[in-house]
């Protein structure tokens, strides 16, 4: 590929990475929207955190199947319940890779 056509597919997945963020937002912005469709856009991010979550805990990368008891399970157990009880993200990033770091020893 020519230099042309990097910066051509650069920008390219530039707007089709920002526009479906900016486009909701602008069309929307002004509008009121009902309650119920409010909360229901409120738990978004938690969906895709628990998507992205389950995964990365229960999907085994090498073969792509469902694997209940693998390293990263493990290490999400006292990273959850660290999480609970401090409710810091700063220190929840820390305190699970720190833990699958140490599985990773053994």
């Amino acid at each position: 590929m020519s230099h042309e056509e990097y910066l051509l597919c650069i920008i390219g997945m530039g707007l089709v990475t920002y526009l479906p963020r900016w486009l909701p937002l602008a069309f929307l912005a002004e509008r009121d929207m009902p309650e119920i469709m409010e909360k229901w856009l409120s738990l978004i991010p938690a969906c895709i955190l628990s998507a992205l979550v389950t995964q990365a805990v229960f999907i085994d990368p090498s073969t792509g199947s469902f694997q209940l008891f693998q390293k990263s399970f493990f290490a999400a157990i006292p990273t959850l319940a660290f999480a609970v009880i401090t409710r810091s993200l700063g220190g929840t990033v820390i305190v699970g890779m720190l833990v699958y770091w140490i599985m990773g020893q053994f």
